[in-house]
């Protein structure tokens, strides 16, 4: 891990409404685009607001994303056992 990353790691993380809630189904499980119709949204729309999320998160990935979320307190653990309609 480098410095910059170490020195970082415990700074308050500020995400827009838009962010949280793309965070909140993407925790669920679902794909971008299954997020994007949920939403009303784009596809592009929401791979946007995930490449801020991740950046913002310094993570690279979806499965580093819901670790650092949840180590963050960003999201509940509950949010791996809801249901998701299919």
């Amino acid at each position: 891990m480098s410095q910059w990353n170490w020195q970082n790691r415990n700074k308050p993380v500020r995400l827009t409404k838009s962010e949280i809630e793309v965070l909140s189904l993407i925790a669920q499980g679902r794909s971008s685009q299954e997020v994007a119709d949920a939403l009303f949204r784009s596809k592009r729309t929401v791979d946007f607001h995930l490449d801020n999320i991740y950046k913002k998160l310094n993570v690279k990935n979806r499965v580093q994303l819901l670790r650092r979320a949840l180590q963050l307190g960003l999201i509940p653990v509950e949010s791996f056992f809801s249901e998701t309609a299919d």
